[in-house]
């Protein structure tokens, strides 16, 4: 297999947000991009994770921004049933192993293309979603292959505020930032 990238570098901020003006869709994996990707079990069993308050806030702006976000993940879990509720995300989708589908699938329900969507993942799964939609990111903890095919990259981690950074260029592409943090001045 050939491992091909039309990005040499990283591409400046004018780059990203040239693409993050027309985004009405942010679709994320969950491990490892909401999360810092570790699983933790405690001794009876019980699944615990660890989400950011930063990508939290980042994702509240934007859906009072009108941009609708959407978790995608393989793995099910009660823990990101109740983050998505706590967050007033409306589309989730666990147990999705073929993430391009699933987010296809949301697409259609909302009257959107591929020219709409921004995807943040980490990993193997997340690559075809990353390569299709206008705005692939990924985080700097992500495999390198999936570093290589993205767009862009954040400069904080999955699971340290590497979902807010892209809240945050979103609404500052779209001249929503200012809106959008007003009530906190």
């Amino acid at each position: 297999m050939t491992v091909k990238h039309n990005m040499n570098t990283q591409p400046n901020l004018d780059e990203i947000h040239s693409r993050a003006r027309a985004i009405k869709l942010l679709a994320l994996d969950v491990d490892g991009v909401l999360t810092d990707g570790k699983l933790y079990f405690s001794n009876s069993g019980e699944e615990m994770k660890s989400f950011s308050t930063l990508d939290g806030q980042g994702i509240k702006l934007l859906q009072s921004s009108g941009v609708v976000v959407a978790l995608i993940t393989a793995r099910s879990s009660q823990l990101v049933s109740n983050r998505a509720s706590n967050l007033g995300i409306q589309y989730v989708l666990q147990g999705s192993e073929n993430k391009l589908e699933a987010l296809t699938g949301i697409m259609q329900k909302l009257a959107l293309d591929f020219a709409d969507v921004c995807y943040v993942g980490d990993d193997l799964p997340d690559l075809a979603c990353i390569r299709k939609v206008a705005l692939g990111v990924t985080v700097p903890n992500a495999h390198w292959l999936i570093k290589k095919m993205a767009f862009c990259c954040t400069t904080h981690g999955g699971g340290s505020g590497a979902v807010r950074e892209v809240c945050d260029w979103i609404l500052l592409a779209q001249g929503n930032f200012d809106d959008a943090v007003a009530e906190y001045f």
